[in-house]
């Protein structure tokens, strides 16, 4: 059995830890309420341009814009990994690294080249592991503050590669915040941007909601829709950024919280421990007390 010193030493261990798993807690809730706030205020945008832009996309043909066309022959895949730069997150970036090499090495089997652009250092020292080619990076943005340009400049550079023929196609993984305790890896497609989903999906609501309005275009349906299509995917990408920040620190959060608990039932057990051993040691000292006083008394 351990010593009283060691055992008192491992519960004043557990003890520090808990301040810290605690301390995080708190600041992955309140970094989640401000990660929160920002995805909820966009959503209603990108629910409403997605509509717009497949009523326009009704109206227009699929070869209006070369970001609808898809090539006849896929060679070259680009994958957008969103990860965050630091652990202690549970299975956040477990899950989405596992979707990633699941996705690229469907592609690679069938003989196609995987490229990645890299958010956050998790998803980047993975793919420096696996030896996969690297054509950007940005670290620092997932679970941080973090605007629209961001988004809008790494869209950009996507959309060049793609109409340079450097990708055939990009794809997005990403976290898809769904509640709290649920946050699965999802694979979505960015470009060719799948403008027929969006009409589609603006038929289901017309549907559901009966009478949807018809958008008068000015200037033409053609020109408006190659205006909106490189912002689509700035959206997109976006989008999928606040989801992914607010479900790191969603997870961290919950990771940080069974931490904690974890650190109570060490400190129970321990503290029985020590009361046990501290027990024992009053004990042998009571037997030397009275079996020298019965040698005394002989």
């Amino acid at each position: 059995m351990a010593s009283l010193k060691e055992v008192k030493s491992k519960i004043n261990g557990v003890k520090k830890t808990k301040q810290i798993t605690r301390a995080m807690n708190m600041v992955a809730s309140s970094k989640l309420r401000g990660a929160q706030a920002a995805m909820t205020a966009f959503h209603p945008y990108a629910e409403k341009f997605a509509e717009v832009l497949g009523n326009i996309a009704g109206r227009s043909a699929d070869e209006t814009s070369p970001l609808l066309v898809a090539r006849e022959e896929v060679k070259n895949v680009h994958i957008v990994l969103l990860t965050s730069d630091r652990g202690l997150c549970g299975g956040f970036n477990t899950k989405l690294i596992e979707t990633a090499e699941e996705f690229a090495q469907e592609k690679v089997k069938g003989g196609i080249n995987v490229s990645f652009t890299n958010f956050g250092k998790k998803g980047r020292d993975w793919c420096r592991k696996q030896k996969f080619t690297i054509v950007e990076e940005y670290l620092g943005i997932v679970g941080g503050k973090f605007g629209f340009n961001v988004a809008s400049t790494a869209a950009q550079k996507l959309i060049n590669g793609f109409l340079s023929e450097q990708y055939d196609e990009v794809h997005i993984v990403y976290s898809r915040f769904l509640s709290m305790a649920n946050q699965p890896p999802f694979v979505k497609q960015l470009l060719p941007i799948p403008v027929i989903e969006a009409a589609e999906k603006a038929e289901e609501n017309k549907e559901e909601k009966g009478y949807m309005p018809e958008h008068i275009c000015e200037p033409s349906p053609e020109e408006l829709l190659n205006a909106m299509l490189p912002r689509n995917v700035a959206i997109q990408l976006y989008n999928a950024l606040l989801e992914t920040s607010t479900s790191e620190h969603a997870s961290r959060m919950r990771a940080m919280d069974n931490a904690t608990k974890a650190c109570d039932d060490m400190i129970e057990s321990l503290t029985l421990a020590y009361n046990k051993a501290r027990q024992q040691a009053i004990t042998m000292e009571l037997m030397d007390i009275v079996g020298g006083a019965e040698a005394l008394r002989g």
